[in-house]
């Protein structure tokens, strides 16, 4: 795991613990869950996106729709 050793992580560890105490680690893991979470949905949709670009299913827009200020 990132070449990192048994010491390496308890050292961490320690740091984050001094850093938050240990009555803020469980929200502070939460919170690093959901944004992971978050990330890994974003990076999904993004590849669902380019696969229905590549796939031609991407409705066109007029141009009318575009602007609809040079119309009035």
């Amino acid at each position: 795991m990132f070449g990192l050793g048994t010491q390496e992580l308890l050292i961490i560890l320690v740091l984050v613990m001094i850093i938050f105490g240990a009555g803020k680690l469980p929200q502070v893991g939460g919170a690093l869950g959901k944004g992971l979470r978050n990330f890994k949905k974003g990076v999904n949709e993004a590849g669902e996106a380019d696969e229905d670009i590549e796939e031609g299913q991407v409705e066109e827009i007029s141009k009318n729709d575009e602007d609809p200020k040079k119309d009035a």
